[in-house]
């Protein structure tokens, strides 16, 4: 069977002025696709088995080329965003034809010369599209262990959980809400450490290192706050966690680590009304 969105290894059936027309082995090539001259491998001849991928052309017409397509259905890639309009957005994957990205298969606003994580499908009129939602094409197969350093791409942020992450473009991953804090958006590249592999396989991740290694850098920021602000900062142990995350990008337990740290290094004072340089 014919499918768009797919590589295929086609027959032959007819040459033409302008091209050669592609059918299965073995069938009256009632349903025949174009493959344009410019596509066709050099000696192409009536008989030959052709591998080629399958789309419609910008006037809605089935088409094939043996070019490199990034993207098949049922896979990944990430593509860049080359036009944003009314209706979507439109993706640079290599053809003549753009790929269009509904504004419904979007986790988030998009803007020309964003890099995003896709894959593709086909809509109601048998036309392939792209989609930011990859959840269920993320394999729970990776090779990563507890502490090991990975690398993914935001593909989608959801406020009560956190942030959704695709490690090597593959492998479903997932930053708790309680471990941001710091900016992220769909389509950036993070590099995080694996925290915790669940039983079905998923990796939980974290964007700072271990309590242990990244004391020294929340201590430097918060010694950086302090010079910038003369000297004092009206935070302590036990000041509200939301006004530490907002102040310093550090969970109220990083911030207690690190002026511990500072206190016993007899760098600065702590009172109850907040900590003060030595």
């Amino acid at each position: 069977m014919i499918e768009l969105g797919k590589y295929q290894t086609l027959e032959v059936i007819k040459k033409t002025d302008f091209g050669f027309y592609l059918g299965e082995a073995g069938t009256d090539g009632k349903h025949s696709i174009l493959l344009p001259q410019k596509e066709a491998p050099e000696g192409a001849a009536v008989g030959d088995r052709l591998n080629v991928f399958l789309y419609r052309d910008s006037e809605d017409r089935e088409i094939a080329t043996t070019a490199k397509v990034p993207v098949t259905i049922g896979e990944l890639a990430v593509l860049e965003v080359k036009q944003v309009n009314k209706v979507g957005a439109f993706l640079d994957w290599g053809l003549m034809k753009d790929l269009f990205l509904p504004y419904k298969e979007q986790t988030a606003k998009v803007k020309e010369g964003d890099r995003i994580l896709v894959t593709l499908y086909l809509d109601k009129s048998s036309r392939l599209c792209a989609t930011m939602k990859v959840y269920h094409l993320l394999s729970t197969a990776s090779p990563y262990r507890k502490d090991d350093t990975v690398t993914g791409i935001v593909y989608e942020i959801i406020d009560s959980f956190g942030v959704f992450v695709a490690v090597d473009n593959k492998y479903s991953a997932m930053i708790p809400k309680n471990e941001i804090f710091v900016p992220v958006q769909v389509g950036e590249i993070i590099h995080g450490r694996v925290t915790t592999v669940r039983e079905d396989g998923k990796l939980t991740l974290s964007l700072r290192e271990k309590s242990y290694v990244q004391m020294d850098a929340d201590a430097v920021i918060i010694m950086e706050r302090l010079k910038e602000s003369g000297g004092f900062l009206p935070y302590h142990d036990k000041s509200d966690p939301d006004q530490i995350k907002s102040e310093f990008n550090l969970s109220k337990n990083s911030f207690k680590r690190a002026i511990g740290r500072l206190y016993k290094a007899g760098t600065i004072t702590i009172t109850e009304e907040g900590i003060r340089l030595v």
